[in-house]
């Protein structure tokens, strides 16, 4: 195990599945009836109930005033989409089972939110964090433990793997002409972590294509842009190839789907079975050059597949996915990465409809 203080602990066996054990809910349950309720008429009946010391910088009120300002701390282009985000979490947001049952020194769950995008985005230390909320450190740290367990949970309920019909649909020309089958295009990504304290640990999280401990997730996008499929963090010395196996990608494609991969992707046997193609460029294997006709093909292939790269580095721009994890954050790592790739789905979509 870590070792380190947290509330709950991660397992990383020598396989290196990272596996998050904290409390499988984070807010209380709803009834049917509060559920379908619409959770706010105006923003600004929302704001008049905000408890935020008048002094505190990152507050909505503040943010909304400057949309240069809210989006170097949310991501977010406006006030407008930060609120819609925001509303997309629905009325359990009011209802909210904290890590540490200690009062949240009355910030509103709208600023709670743009707690932890800010946390996200810029990769504060909890102290100046909780300075520019006007909260203590400890508050801020338990907000910021507890929306990122609660809205990867919430979103996770969003089915983001789009129909064929819809998939083509919002495909982009060029991609409808050359690879009109293509369901999902897929890559790893590795995301740096403090260096665990346990032998096993470091072993399983040991990245030899970094270097350094990291955890790995496959990111996984439609052709139009939208992050489509994660699956769950594992220790950085897990290969591309067991992640996809120990994952449901193979079944939540179709027959006749084509699946656009690196060539370290080396899965084509597992997709087989259910007469789903894997097009990755050629491998060289005995032979010391490549046709024409390969050579073109890759062309077109990199062409195309380098979206999912465009796409992981607008992700990335949450900077708590480029500096090293600590041994708490690496315990909510699939949780990070989650909602990190959902805020980025409710960006303006960055593969244009011609390329």
């Amino acid at each position: 195990m870590f070792d380190c203080q947290v509330a709950s602990e991660v397992e990383i066996e020598s396989q290196g599945d990272v596996r998050q054990n904290y409390g499988e809910t984070c807010a209380t349950p709803l009834s049917s009836s509060q559920t379908d309720c619409v959770m706010l008429s105006t923003k600004s009946s929302f704001t008049q109930t905000d408890k935020v010391d008048e002094e505190a910088f990152l507050t909505y009120n503040r943010l909304s005033k400057d949309n240069s300002l809210l989006h170097y701390y949310t991501g977010l282009e406006n006030a407008n989409k930060l609120f819609a985000v925001f509303t997309s979490l629905g009325t359990a947001a009011y209802h909210l089972t904290y890590y540490r049952t200690v009062s949240t020194d009355g910030i509103s769950p709208l600023n709670q939110f743009i707690l932890m995008l800010a946390k996200l985005r810029q990769d504060l230390d909890y102290l100046p964090l909780s300075h520019l909320c006007g909260v203590s450190k400890f508050t801020a740290q338990n907000v910021f433990i507890t929306w990122v367990n609660f809205c990867s949970r919430q979103w996770g309920e969003i089915n983001t793997w789009t129909s064929q019909d819809l998939t083509h649909y919002y495909a982009p020309e060029d991609f409808k002409l050359k690879f009109p089958t293509t369901r999902v295009i897929v890559d790893g990504t590795e995301i740096p972590i403090k260096k665990p304290a346990n032998p096993i640990s470091q072993r399983a999280t040991f990245s030899t294509y970094k270097n350094r401990n990291t955890v790995k997730v496959v990111v996984g996008s439609t052709p139009g842009g939208l992050i489509s499929y994660l699956s769950p963090a594992y220790g950085g010395a897990t290969s591309d190839r067991q992640i996809i196996e120990r994952s449901d990608l193979v079944k939540l494609c179709d027959p006749l789907d084509s699946v656009m991969a690196d060539k370290g992707f080396n899965v084509q046997d597992l997709f087989a079975a259910n007469d789903v193609t894997v097009n990755i460029p050629t491998f060289f294997k005995k032979k010391n050059r490549l046709s024409g006709r390969q050579v073109l093909s890759d062309r077109k292939i990199a062409s195309k597949r380098v979206h999912i790269e465009r796409i992981i580095g607008a992700v990335k721009t949450f900077k708590i996915l480029t500096s090293p994890l600590s041994p708490s954050e690496t315990r909510l790592s699939s949780h990070i990465i989650k909602v990190c790739c959902m805020l980025y789905n409710f960006r303006k979509r960055i593969v244009s409809e011609m390329a």
